[in-house]
Protein backbone atom coordinates (compact mmCIF):
# COMPACT_ATOMS: atom_id res chain seq x y z
CA UNK A 1 0.00 0.00 0.00
CA UNK A 2 2.85 2.36 1.25
CA UNK A 3 4.49 1.57 -2.65
CA UNK A 4 1.16 2.30 -4.36
CA UNK A 5 0.02 5.96 -2.27
CA UNK A 6 4.47 6.67 -3.70
CA UNK A 7 3.79 5.66 -7.18
CA UNK A 8 0.26 7.62 -7.32
CA UNK A 9 1.87 10.47 -5.34
CA UNK A 10 4.56 10.63 -8.46
CA UNK A 11 1.88 10.62 -11.16
CA UNK A 12 0.56 13.66 -9.44
CA UNK A 13 3.98 15.40 -9.58
CA UNK A 14 4.18 14.68 -13.46
CA UNK A 15 0.94 16.03 -14.17
CA UNK A 16 1.52 19.44 -12.32
CA UNK A 17 4.94 19.42 -13.86
CA UNK A 18 3.33 18.34 -17.37
CA UNK A 19 0.92 21.51 -16.75
CA UNK A 20 3.62 23.82 -17.18
CA UNK A 21 4.30 22.61 -20.56
CA UNK A 22 4.20 24.72 -23.50
CA UNK A 23 1.50 23.73 -26.30
CA UNK A 24 3.31 20.88 -28.37
CA UNK A 25 5.65 19.70 -25.83
CA UNK A 26 5.89 16.25 -26.01
CA UNK A 27 8.35 16.39 -22.60
CA UNK A 28 8.44 18.03 -19.40
CA UNK A 29 10.00 21.84 -19.82
CA UNK A 30 13.72 20.94 -20.25
CA UNK A 31 14.86 24.50 -19.39
CA UNK A 32 16.93 23.21 -16.24
CA UNK A 33 16.74 20.06 -13.93
CA UNK A 34 13.99 19.21 -11.52
CA UNK A 35 14.93 20.05 -8.29
CA UNK A 36 15.69 17.62 -5.42
CA UNK A 37 13.29 17.84 -2.62
CA UNK A 38 13.31 15.71 0.20
CA UNK A 39 10.13 14.27 -1.14
CA UNK A 40 11.81 13.51 -4.60
CA UNK A 41 14.89 11.55 -3.20
CA UNK A 42 12.70 9.31 -1.34
CA UNK A 43 10.18 8.68 -4.52
CA UNK A 44 13.36 8.14 -6.42
CA UNK A 45 14.37 5.57 -3.71
CA UNK A 46 11.74 3.27 -4.91
CA UNK A 47 13.98 2.47 -7.90
CA UNK A 48 17.59 3.77 -7.27
CA UNK A 49 20.17 2.97 -4.84
CA UNK A 50 21.21 5.25 -1.86
CA UNK A 51 24.47 5.89 -3.39
CA UNK A 52 23.44 7.04 -6.45
CA UNK A 53 20.92 9.44 -5.43
CA UNK A 54 22.76 11.39 -2.43
CA UNK A 55 25.70 10.65 -3.91
CA UNK A 56 28.13 8.67 -2.27
CA UNK A 57 30.70 9.88 -4.56
CA UNK A 58 31.21 13.39 -7.19
CA UNK A 59 29.51 12.47 -10.13
CA UNK A 60 32.88 11.45 -12.31
CA UNK A 61 33.97 10.00 -16.05
CA UNK A 62 36.01 7.11 -14.01
CA UNK A 63 32.89 6.16 -12.77
CA UNK A 64 31.06 5.94 -15.88
CA UNK A 65 33.07 4.26 -17.72
CA UNK A 66 33.90 1.74 -15.26
CA UNK A 67 30.13 0.99 -15.34
CA UNK A 68 29.73 0.99 -18.54
CA UNK A 69 32.70 -1.59 -18.78
CA UNK A 70 31.38 -3.70 -15.98
CA UNK A 71 28.23 -4.20 -18.27
CA UNK A 72 29.68 -4.99 -21.06
CA UNK A 73 32.02 -7.95 -19.37
CA UNK A 74 28.91 -9.00 -17.99
CA UNK A 75 27.50 -9.48 -21.30
CA UNK A 76 30.84 -11.61 -22.27
CA UNK A 77 32.45 -8.69 -24.28
CA UNK A 78 30.88 -8.82 -27.59
CA UNK A 79 32.89 -6.57 -30.20
CA UNK A 80 30.19 -5.58 -32.86
CA UNK A 81 32.64 -3.13 -35.74
CA UNK A 82 30.98 -5.32 -38.81
CA UNK A 83 28.64 -2.35 -40.56
CA UNK A 84 24.79 -2.41 -39.61
CA UNK A 85 22.86 -5.15 -40.11
CA UNK A 86 25.73 -8.07 -40.79
CA UNK A 87 25.80 -9.56 -37.05
CA UNK A 88 22.43 -10.40 -36.18
CA UNK A 89 20.81 -12.56 -33.75
CA UNK A 90 17.21 -14.10 -34.40
CA UNK A 91 14.28 -15.31 -32.11
CA UNK A 92 15.05 -16.37 -29.00
CA UNK A 93 18.84 -16.84 -29.81
CA UNK A 94 19.13 -12.93 -28.81
CA UNK A 95 21.35 -12.29 -26.09
CA UNK A 96 18.76 -10.16 -24.30
CA UNK A 97 15.96 -12.84 -24.13
CA UNK A 98 18.69 -15.15 -22.50
CA UNK A 99 18.07 -16.02 -18.79
CA UNK A 100 20.45 -13.60 -16.59
CA UNK A 101 20.64 -11.05 -19.32
CA UNK A 102 16.88 -10.04 -19.81
CA UNK A 103 16.77 -9.51 -16.26
CA UNK A 104 19.91 -7.51 -16.28
CA UNK A 105 18.20 -5.39 -19.40
CA UNK A 106 14.96 -4.89 -16.95
CA UNK A 107 17.58 -3.16 -14.43
CA UNK A 108 18.89 -0.82 -17.11
CA UNK A 109 14.95 -0.10 -17.72
CA UNK A 110 14.07 -0.25 -13.91
CA UNK A 111 16.60 2.38 -12.46
CA UNK A 112 17.44 4.10 -15.80
CA UNK A 113 13.82 5.30 -16.13
CA UNK A 114 11.61 7.33 -13.79
CA UNK A 115 9.75 5.15 -11.34
CA UNK A 116 6.43 6.70 -13.12
CA UNK A 117 7.27 5.15 -16.48
CA UNK A 118 5.49 2.31 -17.76
CA UNK A 119 8.74 1.05 -19.45
CA UNK A 120 10.32 0.86 -16.80
CA UNK A 121 9.13 -2.83 -16.01
CA UNK A 122 9.91 -3.82 -19.34
CA UNK A 123 12.67 -6.43 -19.46
CA UNK A 124 14.81 -7.98 -22.05
CA UNK A 125 11.18 -9.86 -23.45
CA UNK A 126 8.63 -8.63 -20.88
CA UNK A 127 6.12 -5.84 -21.70
CA UNK A 128 4.49 -3.87 -18.56
CA UNK A 129 2.71 -6.36 -17.84
CA UNK A 130 5.04 -9.27 -17.75
CA UNK A 131 3.83 -11.09 -20.86
CA UNK A 132 6.66 -12.41 -23.03
CA UNK A 133 6.54 -10.20 -26.36
CA UNK A 134 7.84 -11.71 -30.00
CA UNK A 135 11.20 -12.15 -30.23
CA UNK A 136 10.58 -10.26 -33.98
CA UNK A 137 9.26 -6.98 -32.15
CA UNK A 138 12.02 -6.12 -29.63
CA UNK A 139 12.65 -3.33 -31.53
CA UNK A 140 9.40 -1.76 -30.08
CA UNK A 141 11.07 -2.37 -27.16
CA UNK A 142 14.55 -1.01 -27.93
CA UNK A 143 16.79 -0.71 -24.49
CA UNK A 144 19.99 1.35 -25.65
CA UNK A 145 18.73 4.80 -24.37
CA UNK A 146 17.84 2.84 -21.21
CA UNK A 147 21.42 1.53 -20.84
CA UNK A 148 22.93 4.89 -20.98
CA UNK A 149 20.27 6.07 -18.27
CA UNK A 150 21.09 3.37 -15.87
CA UNK A 151 24.85 4.30 -16.49
CA UNK A 152 24.57 7.72 -15.72
CA UNK A 153 22.02 7.33 -12.84
CA UNK A 154 24.52 4.38 -11.14
CA UNK A 155 27.42 7.14 -12.02
CA UNK A 156 25.53 9.87 -9.69
CA UNK A 157 24.29 11.82 -12.29
CA UNK A 158 20.95 12.78 -9.77
CA UNK A 159 18.54 15.22 -11.29
CA UNK A 160 21.20 16.71 -13.91
CA UNK A 161 20.79 14.11 -16.50
CA UNK A 162 17.41 13.97 -18.58
CA UNK A 163 16.79 9.78 -18.19
CA UNK A 164 14.57 8.72 -20.98
CA UNK A 165 13.87 5.84 -23.31
CA UNK A 166 14.80 8.16 -26.24
CA UNK A 167 17.94 8.91 -26.87
CA UNK A 168 16.40 11.97 -28.99
CA UNK A 169 15.64 13.53 -25.15
CA UNK A 170 18.80 14.05 -23.85
CA UNK A 171 20.52 15.01 -27.47
CA UNK A 172 17.89 17.79 -27.67
CA UNK A 173 18.23 18.51 -24.68
CA UNK A 174 22.07 18.87 -24.60
CA UNK A 175 21.72 20.96 -27.59
CA UNK A 176 19.21 23.77 -26.37
CA UNK A 177 22.04 23.82 -23.26
CA UNK A 178 24.56 24.72 -26.50
CA UNK A 179 22.46 27.30 -27.46
CA UNK A 180 21.82 28.77 -24.11
CA UNK A 181 17.92 27.93 -24.35
CA UNK A 182 18.51 25.64 -21.31
CA UNK A 183 20.33 25.52 -17.77
CA UNK A 184 21.79 22.88 -15.32
CA UNK A 185 21.68 20.04 -17.61
CA UNK A 186 24.72 17.74 -17.38
CA UNK A 187 25.15 16.97 -20.82
CA UNK A 188 26.26 20.02 -23.96
CA UNK A 189 26.08 20.00 -27.46
CA UNK A 190 29.22 19.80 -29.44
CA UNK A 191 30.03 19.65 -33.43
CA UNK A 192 32.01 16.50 -34.14
CA UNK A 193 34.48 18.40 -36.80
CA UNK A 194 35.56 20.51 -34.05
CA UNK A 195 35.51 18.81 -30.57
CA UNK A 196 37.09 15.74 -29.52
CA UNK A 197 35.29 13.28 -27.71
CA UNK A 198 36.73 12.70 -23.86
CA UNK A 199 36.05 9.40 -21.99
CA UNK A 200 33.02 9.34 -20.81
CA UNK A 201 31.23 11.56 -23.40
CA UNK A 202 28.04 10.56 -25.56
CA UNK A 203 28.62 10.47 -29.61
CA UNK A 204 25.13 10.38 -31.03
CA UNK A 205 23.60 9.51 -34.75
CA UNK A 206 20.68 9.56 -36.42
CA UNK A 207 19.11 5.99 -37.33
CA UNK A 208 17.03 4.73 -40.12
CA UNK A 209 15.03 7.78 -41.68
CA UNK A 210 16.90 10.41 -39.82
CA UNK A 211 20.39 9.20 -40.77
CA UNK A 212 20.63 12.63 -42.86
CA UNK A 213 20.89 14.36 -39.23
CA UNK A 214 23.56 16.99 -38.71
CA UNK A 215 24.78 18.87 -35.73
CA UNK A 216 23.32 22.11 -37.64
CA UNK A 217 19.89 20.36 -37.27
CA UNK A 218 19.54 20.21 -33.53
CA UNK A 219 17.14 20.25 -31.59
CA UNK A 220 15.12 18.60 -33.70
CA UNK A 221 11.49 16.98 -33.50
CA UNK A 222 11.19 13.26 -32.31
CA UNK A 223 13.59 11.55 -34.25
CA UNK A 224 15.26 8.05 -34.26
CA UNK A 225 18.88 7.60 -32.95
CA UNK A 226 21.76 5.78 -30.89
CA UNK A 227 24.52 7.06 -28.22
CA UNK A 228 27.89 5.49 -27.08
CA UNK A 229 29.93 5.87 -24.37
CA UNK A 230 33.23 6.62 -24.39
CA UNK A 231 35.42 4.30 -22.83
CA UNK A 232 38.93 4.32 -24.61
CA UNK A 233 41.16 7.03 -26.85
CA UNK A 234 44.01 5.39 -28.88
CA UNK A 235 45.55 7.87 -31.88
CA UNK A 236 43.81 6.28 -34.46
CA UNK A 237 40.08 5.42 -32.73
CA UNK A 238 37.89 5.52 -30.28
CA UNK A 239 35.95 2.59 -28.07
CA UNK A 240 32.79 2.92 -27.04
CA UNK A 241 29.98 1.10 -26.04
CA UNK A 242 26.19 0.76 -26.15
CA UNK A 243 23.71 -0.96 -25.48
CA UNK A 244 21.23 -2.82 -27.27
CA UNK A 245 23.93 -2.99 -29.94
CA UNK A 246 23.24 -6.61 -31.54
CA UNK A 247 21.07 -7.30 -28.57
CA UNK A 248 23.41 -6.78 -25.96
CA UNK A 249 25.81 -4.58 -24.62
CA UNK A 250 28.51 -4.33 -26.88
CA UNK A 251 31.74 -2.23 -27.87
CA UNK A 252 32.46 -0.90 -31.40
CA UNK A 253 35.68 1.07 -32.53
CA UNK A 254 35.22 4.81 -34.26
CA UNK A 255 37.97 6.16 -36.13
CA UNK A 256 39.20 9.32 -35.76
CA UNK A 257 41.38 12.18 -36.91
CA UNK A 258 44.92 13.78 -35.33
CA UNK A 259 42.91 15.96 -33.06
CA UNK A 260 41.03 13.26 -32.08
CA UNK A 261 37.79 14.10 -34.08
CA UNK A 262 35.11 11.99 -35.47
CA UNK A 263 34.17 13.82 -38.34
CA UNK A 264 36.29 16.24 -40.68
CA UNK A 265 35.83 19.96 -41.34
CA UNK A 266 32.28 19.31 -42.90
CA UNK A 267 31.38 17.19 -40.57
CA UNK A 268 31.66 14.32 -42.53
CA UNK A 269 32.02 11.24 -40.13
CA UNK A 270 35.71 9.23 -40.85
CA UNK A 271 33.18 6.71 -40.07
CA UNK A 272 32.33 5.08 -42.95
CA UNK A 273 29.63 2.78 -40.59
CA UNK A 274 27.07 5.21 -38.87
CA UNK A 275 26.43 8.80 -39.45
CA UNK A 276 27.52 10.64 -36.40
CA UNK A 277 26.11 13.94 -35.83
CA UNK A 278 26.58 15.48 -32.52
CA UNK A 279 29.25 14.59 -29.04
CA UNK A 280 27.49 15.40 -26.02
CA UNK A 281 30.03 16.28 -23.62
CA UNK A 282 28.85 15.24 -20.12
CA UNK A 283 29.53 17.91 -17.33
CA UNK A 284 31.45 15.54 -14.93
CA UNK A 285 31.91 16.85 -11.51
CA UNK A 286 35.42 15.07 -11.97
Amino acid sequence: MRKVRAIALIAALTAALAACAKPGDQQVPDTSPPEITPTTQRLAGIHVPDFAIKPYQPFSRTDAVAIAMREWRLFDRPVHDEPPGTMEWHGDDKPERQPGYWQRVGEYWWIGQDADSNTSSWTGKHDTFGSIFPAEQDGNYAWSAAFISYVMRIAGATNRFPYSESHSRYINIAAKMARGTATNWAVFAEPPQSYAPMLGDLICQGRDRDARLRFRDLPARSYSSHCDIVVGISPTELSVIGGNVGDAVSMKHVPIDAEGHIANASGVPYDTRYPWMVVLRVLYDQ
